[in-house]
């Protein structure tokens, strides 16, 4: 009875395959345990193909997987710690990663946050989408309650993959050449649908200035319950930033700014 491996499904007597044919007979020659007979398998060659395969399967590294890793070690460290006090070394014993992998996947650590802010932004989007669940029809009012629900979902998301809200606030706090980048990429367009919808609700005949003026004005509302939220939650200690509660200052953000926008509408 010929004895089968599992992981490669060579057995014992069988012809040798192509794919290995090289690799043992190049093994013959330095494990003289190995003994080939006419292209066929011994019990010793199918273990020492398979020791090789196990081996190269476990410790292959795949680039993208490493990469990803990177990023996500790397935004729980500048979460944390924030950009100065953050160190590659740290990042990379997170990721179990050599230290190298930085340069390697991102150059330096400057061009690594810049990755991780646009990966933390672009994860939360995907996860809190604005506009989800709504139809093709819907009305501005609707989509501009979708555009603030998701806005708060984001910044307010606990876990251990929440890393958006905590990296915008030290950005706010503390600056960094990495926000000029996600400016452009990232926040700017969302700004733009945000005007869109104010423009729909002002008129046309309603000024750039006030459409931009009344948008931030909707945002401020937003961001006021997440970087002021310490002093909120000694002002009111038994609110509670969960979903209950976000559903809840969903609802009046957009009821509060729709008001306010309704009396300047234009034309």
């Amino acid at each position: 009875m010929r004895e089968v491996c599992p992981p490669c499904t060579l057995r014992t007597g069988s012809r040798l395959p192509e794919r290995f044919a090289s690799d043992a007979s190049s093994r013959a020659q330095t494990w003289p345990l190995a003994e080939i007979r006419e292209g066929l398998l011994d019990e010793t060659v199918v273990s020492n193909i398979c020791l090789k395969q196990v081996f190269m399967n476990g410790h292959k590294t795949d680039p993208s997987r490493t990469r990803l890793q990177l990023l996500e070690a790397a935004a729980e460290v500048f979460a944390e710690r924030g950009f100065d006090a953050a160190t590659v070394r740290e990042i990379c014993d997170r990721a179990g990663a050599n230290i190298a992998s930085v340069n390697y996947h991102f150059r330096d650590k400057e061009t690594l946050y810049t990755e991780v802010l646009k990966y933390a932004l672009h994860r939360a989007n995907v996860k809190y989408p604005a506009g989800a669940g709504l139809k093709s029809n819907a009305s501005v009012q609707q989509r501009l309650r979708s555009f603030i629900h998701a806005f708060l979902l984001r910044i307010f998301e606990e876990g251990p993959h929440a890393w958006h809200g905590k990296l915008m606030l030290r950005e706010m706090v503390k600056p960094t050449v990495a926000l000029d980048a996600l400016v452009g990429a990232e926040i700017q367009p969302m700004a733009g649908r945000l005007q869109g919808m104010v423009r729909e609700i002002l008129g046309s005949n309603a000024s750039a200035a006030e459409v931009r003026l009344s948008a931030m004005s909707v945002v401020s509302q937003i961001l006021f319950y997440h970087h002021c939220r310490p002093v909120v939650t000694r002002m009111f200690p038994d609110l509670k930033f969960d979903r209950r509660e976000i559903d809840r200052l969903a609802e009046h953000i957009t009821e509060f700014s729709l008001a306010g926008l309704k009396r300047r509408k234009k034309g």
